[in-house]
């Protein structure tokens, strides 16, 4: 799929953004196009190489409809997660790389819900941190509202 300038795409590794530029970067001895990709956190530029989008899960935003869908399902989301830090360190990272912000949202939910029970360790809190960024910043994007009312509601159906 071919992007734009100005489309909005989710990058599953760094979250939601709007291309800024496309630009051609030489790398190691290669030209190769990069978008620019500019994120809603923190004015954060990210390149993408191009050719790459497509094996690395690079795709439009969802609508506004699937935003709306995804923070309704956060309430009733069970999720369930092993007891083997390892393990599940493994498996939410798998879930966060699929690219799928209902996937994303499961993360968020069940270490919030860890956090409360048990705490988190420091690579747990750090993957906390970074899905919950990743899921706010789309978003953010879709529904054209500002990071802390999308944060708010996001809190308070993690709450229910």
């Amino acid at each position: 799929m071919t992007f734009r300038v100005g489309d909005r795409i989710a990058h599953p590794m760094h979250g939601a953004g709007v291309i800024d530029s496309i630009e051609t970067r030489r790398v190691n001895g290669r030209d190769r196009q990069y978008y620019v990709l500019k994120l809603p956190v923190g004015d954060m530029l990210v390149m993408v190489p191009v050719d790459t989008c497509e094996a690395i899960g690079v795709r439009p935003i969802v609508k506004p409809d699937e935003a709306e869908k995804i923070l309704g399902a956060i309430p009733g989301m069970v999720v369930e997660m092993t007891a083997n830090w390892n393990k599940r360190y493994r498996e939410n990272m798998q879930r966060i790389k699929s690219g799928d912000l209902m996937e994303v949202a499961s993360v968020v939910k069940g270490l919030m819900l860890r956090d409360r029970e048990r705490g988190l360790s420091t690579g747990e809190r750090k993957m906390l941190h970074s899905a919950r960024q990743i899921l706010v910043s789309e978003l953010v994007l879709s529904e054209c509202a500002s990071y802390e009312e999308v944060e708010a509601r996001l809190d308070s159906a993690m709450k229910q």
